[in-house]
């Protein structure tokens, strides 16, 4: 099978990582990559905003699957692009890609759906945002209804904090703000797989969005993750295909508008039940970097079965024993102002620490071709050990191996989970499953 894979983070690192080591993948490219990805497959440095140039792309290297990673090309059209010319591709169509690309098209989907989620109201000017936040109190949840990359949720108390966010995301033509009732509980990350009809669950994470340690700073695109979940109920996944995966993805179909590809499930278990916080299109990062890293099974047979509705056909899903973490190294002045065109070294000896690698997201080569910094999340770093306590502690191992100018990374990430102190909240009467949303 040859493979395109569109993306240049860490998470379409780890999708190239698996598809490397995967027997059936014969040939492996990317675009446009960044400088680890290079190292595995063949890179190519295109806009892939542009669905166009993704189908010229895909045509020319004979895909015979093309993997989209971010947000931007699977709203911007490129599924439908590529299947226009028979090029089977993993992702959801434009208009089921509005999933992610408008959080107030989801709060309606999860409506009619019969998803528990919390209640909201979608407002468009200031009078209807204060008296969202009237209604539903402190701490405040503002959202931006459309794509911000990770950094367009801001949870606050200040009410003042939370209103200035809000007018900053109405301050675009037609914009909306989605205002939310706080949800309670810890939060949980579960990817499904899905042609349209048929899901397959992956194995759940957590991941940690705030920049500092303590959750405290402000939303980032993530910092970290680990898996598995062991203090979560036994039950979950089932629970949440059941309640959340499948009547989304048989409500999509429904509306004429399938959803195939990766439904990424955003959850609070909360002391009302399971509660979405969020759906995304695609792989979640960071996550992706230890989800990936544990499945046993072929990651080509999995993607290329959604893309082409045959995932009934596919057998169980394999996964290795114990555990993952990833930590995430940022640069200088992530993620308000991030420091960019400094060395990076240090990677050859973190990844000599067991069972460790290092992933590749704002990366490049400079004309000596030297490794430095080119974004503000710069590299992954993933072990996978016994339990959740050695994964972590090799992953700070290794990630204090490596060398980049005022670069920063949280030293919490699995802590609580490690310690034993996530607490599930006990589940009241109040278990009722859908909840009315407001314009």
């Amino acid at each position: 099978m040859q493979v395109l894979v569109v993306g240049s983070g860490a998470r379409e690192h780890a999708i190239v990582r698996a598809l490397a080591n995967d027997p059936d993948v014969e040939g492996l490219f990317c675009a446009p990559g960044n400088a680890g990805m290079g190292q595995q497959a063949t890179v190519y440095p295109i806009d892939v905003s542009d669905p166009a140039a993704i189908v010229e792309l895909a045509t020319g290297v004979r895909a015979d699957l093309v993997v989209i990673g971010p947000e931007v090309p699977l709203v911007n059209g490129a599924v439908d692009a590529l299947s226009t010319q028979g090029i089977a591709a993993f992702g959801p169509t434009k208009a089921a890609a509005e999933l992610e690309g408008s959080k107030a098209f989801a709060k309606e989907v999860m409506e009619a759906a019969g998803v528990p989620t919390a209640r909201a109201a979608v407002c468009s000017d200031l009078a209807s945002v204060n008296a969202a936040f009237d209604e539903f109190g402190a701490p405040h949840v503002v959202k931006d209804d459309g794509l911000a990359a990770g950094k367009g949720v801001v949870v606050t108390d200040d009410r003042a904090a939370a209103l200035e966010h809000a007018l900053a995301c109405l301050a675009k033509a037609g914009a909306r703000v989605v205002i939310e009732e706080f949800l309670d509980g810890p939060e949980v990350s579960l990817f499904c797989v899905t042609d349209g009809t048929t899901v397959v669950p992956l194995q759940p994470a957590q991941d940690f969005k705030r920049v500092g340690d303590g959750d405290s700073g402000p939303n980032t695109g993530g910092m970290g993750a680990y898996t598995p979940l062991d203090w979560a109920p036994s039950n979950l996944v089932q629970t949440v295909v059941a309640t959340v995966a499948q009547p989304t993805i048989n409500e999509m179909q429904r509306r004429g508008t399938p959803f195939a590809g990766l439904l990424y499930i955003g959850l609070a278990l909360t002391s009302r039940g399971i509660r979405v916080v969020e759906f995304n299109a695609r792989f979640g990062d960071p996550e992706t970097q230890v989800v990936l890293a544990q499945l046993e099974s072929p990651l080509s047979a999995l993607l290329h079965a959604s893309a082409t509705g045959t995932l009934a056909a596919l057998p169980a899903l394999q996964w290795r024993a114990g555990a993952a973490v990833t930590v995430v190294l940022a640069a200088n002045g992530y993620p308000t102002k991030p420091v960019t065109g400094d060395p990076i070294e240090g990677i050859p000896e973190a990844e000599l620490v067991p069972d460790v690698h290092v992933l590749h997201a704002g990366t490049a080569s400079d004309e000596e071709g030297q490794l430095i910094s080119a974004g503000g999340r710069v590299l992954s770093v993933v072990a996978q050990a016994d339990d959740l306590a050695g994964a972590a502690g090799r992953a700070y191992e290794a990630i204090g191996k490596i060398d980049l100018v005022g670069s920063h990374y949280r030293s919490d990430i699995a802590e609580t989970a490690i310690r034993g102190m996530i607490q599930v909240p006990t589940e009241s009467t109040d278990t009722a499953n859908t909840a009315e949303v407001t314009t």
